[in-house]
């Protein structure tokens, strides 16, 4: 009678601690000021795992897992979990996975949303339930303008790379004309809009739409503005078959993107011959140049794969997140609270994680880089000097 009766109790017991928020706690998880770690936890990551833009989230998830599976094999009696959330990037995927997240108590922070468009329809859900995100790439300015207590970015966002890529075309390339084309995203339209107060009057303006695939009636009026440079806000497999039909057409000009399309995948898309030269820029740094052993653990972890856009910032933004947990942080409101007066550098990227009242990076952190396809990869320019 007795044993059963402290394996009822027991069971009471860690009912009301899953439904606090909380988790149990291991004595081995203690760190110098006493607090404990939380066992059992699970962070998310939500992005593009399959679909169109799976090649930019399987990284960003990768850098997230690498990180917890690092962390777990340090703390092998409390540990932490990976819930994934697949939104293919579709904001109208995007509410039911977030209200799926939020239901799971265990879950006490995402990495992520991956782009803009799902973040306008996630993040609200995750701020009703006082649920704390760090998104590794979603760069649309207006996103931190919500009041959403939530909100934290570990990059910067497109008030700074659309005006970085303007110049890079302005003073680097030196085009006198240039073409701008989005997607209607979010994400695309916003970083055009950037681009188009640095370059000035546009040799004309065109909209597509994601999922398109004959942009015929484009290239014509691109060609017939006698551009020599057009930019493209959007994503890689939009920017690939744009670029294949208008260099099919006889264009000689070069293609300028931003982070949406600095992936290993527009060149698939594209082909390596008509990809070559093209621009990408990204408010990172090169992944592939991470700091300590970043690179050689991810490729170690996956199948030797180099780790692509924001994985490291993944990575870095995971590790904010375990260490709120090593240090006992086991309530959501715990985790944003040590999450929102973070301050200390990354491993990977060596960036300095410090968050704005709004969420945005520091901006004293954000840098700009150039990338260039060059021989069938996509392979790091220069830092674009800020202004």
């Amino acid at each position: 009678m007795r044993q059963k009766l402290a394996r009822v109790l027991g069971g009471v017991a860690i009912t009301a601690l899953v439904f606090s928020g909380a988790a149990c706690k291991a004595d081995s998880g203690s760190d110098a000021s006493g607090n404990k770690a939380a066992c059992d936890l699970k962070i998310g990551f939500f992005g593009p795992l399959t679909g169109d833009a799976a090649g930019l989230g399987i990284h960003m998830r990768n850098g997230t897992k690498l990180a917890i599976d690092q962390y777990n094999k340090d703390n092998k009696d409390c540990k932490v979990n990976l819930a994934e959330y697949d939104s293919q990037g579709d904001p109208a995927k995007a509410a039911p996975l977030a209200q799926q997240a939020v239901g799971d108590s265990k879950v006490v922070g995402i990495i992520g949303p991956a782009f803009s468009g799902e973040s306008e329809v996630a993040d609200p859900i995750f701020d009703a339930a006082g649920l704390p995100i760090i998104t590794p790439s979603a760069t649309r300015p207006s996103l931190s303008t919500k009041n959403w207590k939530i909100f934290h970015r570990g990059v910067g966002n497109d008030t700074s790379q659309g005006p970085a890529a303007g110049r890079y075309i302005k003073n680097v390339l030196k085009a006198d004309k240039v073409y701008v084309v989005d997607d209607q995203s979010a994400y695309g339209a916003g970083l055009v809009d950037e681009v188009k107060k640095v370059i000035g009057t546009a040799a004309g303006e065109d909209k597509v739409q994601v999922k398109q695939t004959n942009f015929s009636a484009v290239v014509t009026k691109i060609q017939s503005s006698g551009a020599n440079v057009l930019f493209f806000g959007g994503y890689y497999t939009e920017a690939g078959l744009l670029l294949k039909q208008l260099k099919g057409a006889g264009w000689k000009g070069t293609m300028v993107a931003g982070d949406g399309v600095n992936d290993a995948n527009f060149i698939k898309v594209a082909g390596e011959q008509v990809a070559e030269g093209t621009i990408l820029t990204c408010p990172c740094a090169p992944a592939t140049a991470a700091k300590g052993t970043f690179v050689t653990d991810y490729k170690a972890a996956f199948a030797q794969a180099e780790p692509g856009t924001y994985a490291d910032v993944s990575y870095d933004i995971t590790k904010i997140m375990l260490e709120g947990v090593k240090a006992g942080k086991a309530t959501r409101a715990d985790l944003l609270s040590f999450i929102s007066s973070y301050n200390k550098a990354g491993g990977a990227t060596g960036v300095t994680y410090k968050f704005e009242a709004n969420g945005e990076l520091d901006p004293a952190q954000v840098l700009v880089w150039a990338f260039k396809v060059n021989a069938g990869k996509v392979v790091p320019d220069i830092e674009i000097p800020k202004a």
